[in-house]
């Protein structure tokens, strides 16, 4: 019998993990439970420790009304649990920059599904997954995602636009690396492409760690057409 009951209990480990709501879900309990406005006014979305997403949503708004502009809502089990004016400095987006949610085209589970298949193509093993979605410095949204092991150490981090599912930076990951290697992609205009050539004259490592990374954001190009979802889509549906 016990051992029935601990099989049981293996199959619904994973599903309760599932259970957790994404960031997506989180903001359509704020603008049902709480003020549908604030929605349109996000400044950041941050969660920690999941497995793969997390247990609650730490969410800051602009929100006139409350000193200092800002109001932070938690959102755990589909439901608000906190919320209050924050009484330091926001941290996570520049001062004044809201994410314009139009531009939202990529849930956390669909910038976990990016991050995973980067950290299984560079041989990480992770168990948490921690993420903040913010605006860059050109006031586009971004997921950062970071990868820990089962003791919270970091393996490394993603940056992933959420608009358009481009990997722009990576932090640590790569077999071999520490959290000090980063790889950033090079800058675009206009969404075209950029020529990229190997320099003969740049060490081994170096040209091994820049094609692996190329490999990472040619490869979350294509997952994101599989994982796109249009938040404007996803709060307006009934």
């Amino acid at each position: 019998m016990w051992k029935l009951l601990l099989a049981v209990a293996l199959l619904a480990t994973p599903a309760l993990a599932q259970d957790n709501p994404s960031a997506y879900e989180a903001l359509r309990v704020i603008g049902t439970q709480g003020n549908r406005e604030l929605v349109n006014h996000l400044i950041s979305v941050t969660g920690v420790d999941g497995n793969p997403q997390p247990r609650s949503w730490k969410v800051l708004v602009e929100d006139r009304r409350a000193n200092g502009g800002v109001r932070e809502f938690v959102v755990e089990d589909n439901r608000i649990v906190s919320q209050r004016v924050p009484n330091r400095s926001v941290v996570g987006s520049t001062q004044g920059a809201t994410i314009n949610t139009a531009r939202l085209n990529l849930d956390s589970t669909g910038a976990q599904t990016v991050a995973s298949h980067t950290a299984e193509t560079s041989h990480v093993v992770y168990a948490l997954t921690s993420y903040t979605l913010r605006t860059d410095e050109k006031g586009n949204p971004v997921w950062i995602v970071t990868l820990s092991d089962k003791s919270a150490r970091p393996l490394g981090t993603i940056h992933i636009k959420a608009n358009d599912g481009r990997i722009t930076r990576v932090e640590g990951m790569y077999q071999g690396r520490n959290m000090e290697q980063v790889e950033t992609a090079p800058e675009q205009v206009d969404d075209q492409p950029v020529a990229e050539e190997d320099d003969p004259d740049e060490n081994i490592v170096k040209r091994d760690i820049k094609r692996m990374f190329r490999r990472s954001r040619d490869d979350a190009r294509r997952m994101f057409l599989r994982v796109r979802r249009s938040f404007v889509d996803f709060i307006n549906r009934r």
